[in-house]
């Protein structure tokens, strides 16, 4: 071990001089690890900051946009509500069926049923082959089944119609017409689904029994599912 004037010592004699220089000399601060971590987190901030920045540093992208409410034009114009005759919700007691006092559409023909409500309207009833297999399905939550029933119009448009017992009375209470995506049942909710304008999307309409009528439950957008196309049944359940 070499002293401050360069000169060699033995063991014993280094560790009297150690002693010596400890009683003369300031030891050294040394850093703590705690510290040297803080320090190289610091520094490693810093160069993801600067490598985020970019050689040149930030950039003043100029002010930001200013964000506006939407102008409403013609806020003064608004459509009338909706006529009995255009709400496709609203109750219609078929005429001409018989009466059916167990309360269940099972009991009715659904041909007829349909050929007596369009009838009614004054059109002409479908043609056999443009009318889908009729389905039997709870959806006014009494326990009995109501009956719906599609007819397509022409390769893109059909109607559906749905169909209950009120009080022994065979009554419509749901009709729509559109272009049918697809129509699901869930949980006593009734689902239509339609095409948008991005293909990749369909609009959902919600239909849900609310104790007096087909109430609108809720709007929303879907993806759009591919499906092998079916060709209509006829009316004799014949393809």
């Amino acid at each position: 071990m070499a002293s401050a004037r360069g000169v060699s010592w033995g063991p014993c004699a280094a560790a009297e001089a150690v002693g010596d220089d400890m009683r003369r000399w300031r030891p050294r601060t040394v850093p703590a690890p705690c510290a040297v971590l803080a320090t190289l987190a610091a520094l490693a901030s810093l160069t993801l900051l600067t490598g985020c920045a970019g050689t040149g540093g930030l950039h003043d992208e100029g002010r930001a946009r200013d964000v506006k409410a939407p102008l409403a034009l013609w806020p003064e114009y608004s459509p009338a509500p909706l006529g009995r005759d255009e709400n496709p919700a609203a109750l219609k007691a078929v005429p001409g069926v018989p009466r059916i006092p167990g309360g269940s559409m099972a009991d009715a023909d659904p041909l007829a049923v349909l050929d007596a409500d369009i009838g009614a309207q004054g059109r002409t009833p479908p043609a056999p082959k443009s009318v889908r297999r009729p389905e039997l399905h709870d959806l006014t939550d009494d326990g009995r089944p109501d009956l719906l029933v599609v007819v397509d119009l022409d390769p893109r448009n059909s109607e559906l119609r749905v169909y209950s017992v009120q009080n022994a009375v065979v009554t419509r209470v749901l009709a729509l017409r559109g272009v049918l995506d697809g129509v699901d049942l869930a949980a006593g909710h009734l689902a239509i689904r339609e095409p948008t304008k991005d293909p990749r999307y369909v609009s959902v309409t919600d239909y849900v029994w609310d104790g007096n009528s087909m109430g609108l439950w809720d709007l929303t957008l879907d993806e759009a599912r591919k499906r092998k196309p079916q060709t209509p049944h006829a009316r004799d359940g014949g393809p």
